[in-house]
Parts: structure tokens; sequence; C-alpha cells
């Protein structure tokens, strides 16, 4: 019982005190109106007032969506919906005004599901902030504020929200006198991505299609990739590139005139990735976007001499989808719904080795993620993985690969869980905190407590740049266990607060979401996340390797080269 309380002090330690008050002004009504009735229940008259007095909690409600919501992006109105559900229980009873037994059950019921609604949106109330209505330069300066009194990790990542104000003010005034809206959303873009947090997100919603944005894609008919040797290859090639004598394998030396990874350093745009390892590979992924119409490359050709040549802009994204999915060990087209009903799916990959794939820490109920949540006990997620672990035994598994890549996130008590079965030891996994006058304080700590059912079962996880919050989570509980073994050719993500902060900008043209909720480690610092070295505190415990033949594997052949090593390794390693 003692970790819920704590869990509901770091809750409402995060929540919004603004709509609370208003949450509270709408319960405040409804009790006066229960009075109200009893007083006046026998005057006809003061019953008619007093069914007009039942409109006050929506009025309080229209008030405040006109105030916080009108102009902003419908996940708003879902922030609010249990504050405006509560508004539309008051008018339950006044239907059975003047009936004493109806009146009375109706009250009663509108009583304890408002309490109930109050209650729960007290511990959720969002860090809601609606600047649509202001201008381009007001409503950077309020995101700026927003972020400076609610942003988890300021103190973290040493972020100095008033220098970075002032280096992205005059993009957003130059933005301003031209109207445009496109100049804005880059300008926050690139200030959001100062930060690098993998849970900071600027989302864009405008319609300027002749505007080319700093991230504007180019299709030169190739990709190109950094192997561990530090060249650089093309991969995913069309025949347009291959015209030019540009094929799967060739070795780019130079773009645009400068060495191809200067060039990836200092001309691809901070695209905010937390850790720096990672963006040094994801950056020569991206070297389309230190482009324009055309691009001079230099290349190695079959005769070993170095040749340049003139790419032309295809248009569209295809060769980059191509390359990012194959990748990331997707098939085209992406389908992320899909990657959710694959959440928690088991299979043998041959007769010893079994497969399990966790895409995301949700059971898909809200009652059982936030029972676990609650009270740092994931039992529901436990008994799910202690079925399937067990159902893969019966079918000869002797060891076992996890795939975390691509991992959503979710709630790490359903991490918790996993790890439980896999050790006969307790561990620390995470510490909900509060952030205080620029200090972290844990209050509640969520731990692994094995269980010893899989202690000698072998496991190899794989993770990668995609795989952030829970799943990094994850990543960094299996790594703690000494039967299991963490691999990737990158890092995690690199990020685990509670998201929970969103600031919509002027006229709804960007939207930045943003963690305010603490998560610690056992020393009391944020759990994961990056710091303002950008060093990964997550790294796998074995890189796989990525040299020219991995490559062909997963670029050209579209193999799943991770997994194949993945088995390859667990057979070598498990005696």
């Amino acid at each position: 019982m003692k970790n819920v309380f704590d869990t509901l002090r770091h809750i409402f330690a995060t929540v919004n005190v603004t709509h609370i008050v208003w949450c509270a002004a709408v319960l405040l009504t409804m009790l006066i109106l229960a009075v109200l009735h009893h007083i006046w229940k026998d005057d006809l008259k003061k019953l008619q007032l007093w069914r007009l007095f039942c409109l006050v909690p929506l009025v309080i409600c229209g008030v405040h969506a006109f105030i916080y919501v009108v102009g902003a992006p419908i996940i708003f109105l879902g922030g609010f919906f249990v504050m405006y559900i509560i508004a539309v229980l008051a008018l339950i009873p006044m239907l059975f005004a003047k009936r004493k037994t109806g009146y009375r059950i109706t009250a009663v019921l509108t009583g304890i599901l408002s309490c109930l609604c109050g209650f729960y949106f007290c511990a959720i109330s969002p860090n809601i902030f609606n600047h649509s209505r202001e201008s381009y330069t007001e409503s950077f300066h309020s995101l700026v504020m927003d972020m400076d009194e609610h942003y988890v990790l300021k103190e973290w990542k040493e972020v100095d929200f008033s220098a970075l104000e002032e280096k992205y003010m005059p993009m957003v005034e130059q933005a301003e006198k031209e109207k445009s809206p496109g100049k804005f959303a880059d300008a926050v873009m690139m200030f959001c991505t100062e930060m690098h947090d993998g849970h900071i997100e600027a989302e864009a919603d405008f319609d300027d299609e002749d505007y080319k944005s700093v991230i504007t894609p180019h299709d030169y008919g190739f990709a190109a990739v950094k192997l561990d040797s530090g060249e650089v290859i093309a991969v995913c090639t069309d025949e347009t590139a291959n015209a030019l004598g540009i094929e799967d394998g060739t070795v780019i030396t130079k773009w645009n005139g400068k060495p191809v990874l200067q060039a990836a350093e200092e001309d691809v745009p901070d695209l905010g990735t937390p850790v720096k390892a990672n963006e040094e590979m994801l950056d020569v992924m991206n070297l389309d976007l230190a482009g324009g119409d055309t691009l001079e490359v230099s290349f190695i050709d079959k005769n070993g001499s170095e040749q340049t040549v003139t790419v032309h802009d295809k248009g569209g994204v295809k060769t980059k989808m191509e390359a990012m999915a194959a990748f990331k060990g997707l098939e085209l087209p992406i389908d992320y719904d899909k990657l959710l009903e694959e959440n928690f799916s088991t299979k043998m990959l041959d007769d010893k080795c079994g497969y399990l794939k966790v895409t995301a820490e949700t059971m898909g109920s809200s009652f059982q993620d936030y029972v676990g949540y609650l009270t740092g006990d994931q039992k529901y997620a436990r008994d799910m993985f202690r079925e399937k672990l067990n159902d893969l035994r019966t079918q000869g598994m002797e060891y076992l690969v996890i795939d975390l890549r691509n991992n959503e996130g979710g709630f790490d008590e359903i991490a918790i869980a996993l790890c439980d079965l896999l050790t006969d030891k307790d561990w620390y996994g995470q510490g909900l905190g509060i952030r205080k006058d620029g200090k972290y304080i844990c209050v509640s700590d969520h731990k692994i407590h094995g269980t010893g059912e899989f202690t000698k079962l072998k496991v190899v996880a794989l993770t990668n740049y995609e795989c952030c919050s829970a799943g990094d989570g994850l990543s960094l509980y299996l790594s703690k266990l000494p039967n299991v073994t963490v691999a990737g050719i990158t890092d995690p993500c690199g990020c685990n607060q509670e998201t929970g902060g969103i600031s919509t900008l002027s006229g709804g043209i960007v939207t930045v979401y943003y963690p305010t909720g603490l998560v610690l480690n056992e020393n009391g610092e944020p759990n994961i996340d990056t710091g303002s070295d950008r060093e990964s505190r997550n790294p796998v415990e074995v890189h796989i390797p990525f040299d020219h033949d991995a490559a062909m594997k997963i670029f050209r052949d579209k193999q799943d080269y991770e997994l194949d090593w993945a088995v390859k390794y667990i057979e070598n390693n498990a005696e």
C-alpha cells in the first residue's frame, strides 16, 4: 500500500494546479446544487431556478474549453474530457428534481461518479497550454516559459532556455514578418532539437506546399550508411544511380565537395538524437538533407578510381523510406498498428531458440497498466510472460531472443515484470521522483523481485535507436541480469522520463510535446536519459558488427541480419 501512496505523491507533484482549480470549481458547484435542492425541494418555483443552476458546471467547462481548448489540436479535448464528463453528470439529477426516490438515487450515483472522475482528473491533470491565439513571437516566448517551468530535465541537461530563446527568436520574428508558418515551424523544431531528448517532439500542422523545410528530404536514387570501419557506402541504389556507376556497396568519398563524414557532421541538420554515437551513424543516413535539387557525389569506381558525378533529386522519399525500414528491421509499408498487434508475440526460431517480441510496454488495458504503475507490481504482465515462456519451454526452448527493436515504450513496470522471471535476485528498476527547486527527490521505488523461474535461460535482447522510453528501460533492466546479453548495431534511444507536457503555438501551427514526470535510477539521477555530454548511459553490451557483408544482407537482400546474428551468438555462447 505504501507504493500506491508514494506513486500518487509522484503523480500529484507533476499535475497542473490550474486545471485542478477548474475541476474543483465544478465539483464545488455540484455540492452547492445538492444543498440548494435539499433546501428548495418543496418550492416548485425555486426548483425551476435550481434546474437552471444545474447548467452552471457546463458553463464553467464551456469557459474552460474556450480558454484552453479552442484553436488547439483535438488531443487537448481528450486531456480535459473527464472534467467535462463531470459537468454532464450534473444534468442527470435535474431530470428527477421533483421525484424524491429518483432524485436520491441519481444524486448519490452522480456524486460517487463525480468524485471518482474528479480524483482521476486531478491525478492526470495535464500540463496542457494553449497559445494558439497568440502571435508567433508571443507563443514562442510562452513555449519557452512553459518548458522552463515544467520540462523535467532542464537541470540534468543543463538547458539555458533564455539563451535558446535569444538564439531562435530572430528566426521566429522573421517568420512572423513574412507570415511564413513553415519558417515558424522550422524555428520551433530547431529549438526543440537542442534538448536532444527522444521525448520532445514538435508536430507541425500547416498548408504551405511551396515551402521547403530545413529537413526536406531528397531522393538521389541511393542512400548512404557508415560502416564500423568508418567507410561510407551506397545502399538501396536504383537504376538512375547505377547508370552513374553507383551501386550497392560503392564507397562514397565526398558529398558536395566535402569529405563525406565531414559533410555529415557539418551540413546535416541537428535532428535531436539523444545519443551522440547514434547520431553519427544516422547523420550519414540523413545526408540527403544536406543537398538540393542537384548534388555532386564522389565515389570509388570498380577500377579503384575516384569519380565525381552530379545526381538529381527525383522527389519523394522512396529510397530513404526503404533504407530506414531495412535498418530498423521492418518491411514496407511500415504498419505501426500491426507492430502493436505483434506485441508479446512468441514463436520458435528453431528447435532450441525461442523468440519474444516486445513492441510496447502495455497490457492493452488501462486498468491493468495503471494498477501495475500505482503498486509497482505488474502481476498481470508477470503472469502473461510466465505463460508465454512456459509455452515456449514445452516446445523445446533452451535459449531465448527478446526483440526490443522499435519499441514504442509504455509502462516500465511491465518491463520489470519480465525481468522478475529471468532472475532469482532483487535488482533496482526505477524510482518515481519529484523535481523541486531544481533538485530530484525519489518518492517511490519500483524494483525487480526475482522469482527464479527462468534464471538458467540464456537470453539475447536485441535493441536499436528506435527503442525508447519504457523500451529503453527494459533494455537497461535486462542488461543487469547475468544470463541476458543486450546487443544491437546502435544503442537504445536514450530517454525514459514520463511524457505529459503539451504546448500548442500560434494558430495551431506547431504543437510541442515534452516530458514532465521524473523517473530516477538507484543513484537519484534521471534514469537513462543522456546528459549534456550525450554519452549513452544505457549502451549495448555487445555491438553487432556492421561491415560490408552485414550492410548487403540488411539493405540489398532485406534479411533480418541482427536476428540471425543473435541466434548464432546465443548458440555459440549457450554453455
